[in-house]
């Protein structure tokens, strides 16, 4: 199944750190624009952080600060390191290419499972 995969989530107590991966599974991975979301309990779906090929990164006003995206282009897979975590960022994680792609095909139909976060004492 053509899709993209999130791993590295788990329960953490607030404060804790985590380190999410992303890969790509029946594609290659793509070399543009790469971005993580979340989808929180009861909210709808949320871009979190984007890394722009010769720019730069771009973050959510919630997560600027703690949260640092990368990409490691020889192992094909991208990264979100989470530090200074709060149950406010209890999410299912999931990457993708960044907002302006996703309603085009095939961007919009390649979600993956998620990765689920749980922030709590």
């Amino acid at each position: 199944q053509v899709r993209f995969v999130e791993s590295g989530g788990g329960l953490v107590q607030p404060g804790g750190s985590l380190r999410l991966s992303c890969a790509a599974s029946g594609m290659t991975f793509p070399v543009g624009n790469m971005a993580w979301y979340r989808q929180g309990p009861g909210k709808q779906r949320e871009w979190v952080a984007s890394v722009i090929v010769g720019i730069g990164t771009d973050y959510a006003n919630s997560v600027k600060g703690r949260f640092s995206i990368s990409r490691d282009n020889a192992k094909n897979a991208m990264y979100l390191q989470m530090n200074s975590l709060k149950p406010g960022d209890t999410a299912v994680y999931y990457c993708n290419r960044p907002p302006a792609l996703i309603p085009m095909t095939p961007w919009r139909d390649y979600w993956g499972q998620g990765t689920q976060v749980t922030v709590s004492s």
